[in-house]
């Protein structure tokens, strides 16, 4: 039977399996619609499916460093349970070396590990262990140096927080201590030459707005915006910040006296920006109690 493009369609939105999966069913199966959907069930790909709408905001932050080179990738379950298990650290270090000899997230995906993409691995795990997970981002650092740290790390190179520093020159120590202050002060970015203009401009909205409340001449309001716009970028640039290791100094001169410069650097936090839903206890077990 020839298997057509609305067959296929079908398929995908019955089960949410991929393209040549629901294609590979039907052919498996004739054509049999009922027969193809029990055919991905059987090989955990329609399972995985049904779960691909739940909410993944938990999980691990895998990095991995080679010479000059260092990557950070975030993958993610439904709960911190999964993020315990060994398989999944398993999967989540075997990812992040992958990302190691790509270029970006859809590469990642097509990346092999163990023989089969990345992609794959990741369906077969959501069958296996029964949560939904995702391959959410990977980010990826060059330098003469490349400098990992992982806050409260899980297992060895992941954790909650991820951070990779890249330096221009030999880096004696001093790399480990920047990435970890990275990873406690959240610098928005490297310096005032990075950072988002629309950032500045609404921050500098608000110092306007701020000031001529005060009444003050417009002399002194311009320069009290002045100095509170120098105050708000050495908050938020990390070359600008006091450094947690030794307040007295910035980052930028604590990197200049240890002679290393600061060239990037990537901070990955499980879960940032992810909108997880919280559902009322009650409503929770009236929905239950009524199915």
């Amino acid at each position: 039977m020839a298997i057509t493009a609305a067959m296929v369609k079908e398929l995908r939105d019955t089960t949410g399996a991929g393209m040549m999966d629901a294609k590979k069913a039907l052919t498996e199966n004739n054509g049999d619609m009922e027969a193809a959907v029990d055919w991905l069930r059987t090989k955990g790909l329609a399972k995985a499916a049904k779960k691909s709408g739940r909410t993944a905001a938990e999980g691990l932050v895998g990095v991995a460093v080679d010479g000059g080179t260092g990557v950070a990738v975030e993958v993610n379950s439904e709960t911190d349970f999964v993020a315990k298990n060994g398989e999944f650290q398993a999967m989540v270090a075997k990812i992040a070396n992958a990302a190691l000899g790509v270029s970006d997230l859809e590469a990642l995906k097509a990346a092999e590990v163990d023989g089969k993409p990345v992609e794959t691995v990741l369906t077969d795990a959501i069958a296996k262990i029964g949560e939904n997970m995702t391959l959410r981002r990977m980010a990826k650092i060059e330098g003469d140096a490349v400098v990992s740290y992982v806050h409260n790390a899980a297992a060895e190179g992941m954790g909650k927080i991820g951070v990779l520093v890249g330096l221009k020159g030999a880096d004696n120590g001093i790399g480990k201590q920047i990435a970890m202050h990275i990873a406690a002060a959240n610098p928005a970015s490297l310096s005032e030459a990075d950072l988002d203009p629309a950032v500045v401009e609404k921050e500098r909205q608000v110092q306007i707005d701020i000031a001529r409340e005060s009444g003050k001449p417009e002399q002194v309001i311009e320069k009290m915006i002045e100095g509170r716009m120098k105050k708000f970028l050495s908050e938020v640039t990390l070359l600008g910040q006091q450094f947690v290791i030794n307040p007295d100094v910035t980052v930028g001169q604590a990197a200049k006296d240890a002679g290393v410069e600061i060239t990037g650097f990537i901070r990955l936090e499980v879960g940032e920006g992810i909108e997880k839903e919280e559902e009322d206890f009650a409503a929770e077990v009236a929905k239950v109690a009524g199915s």
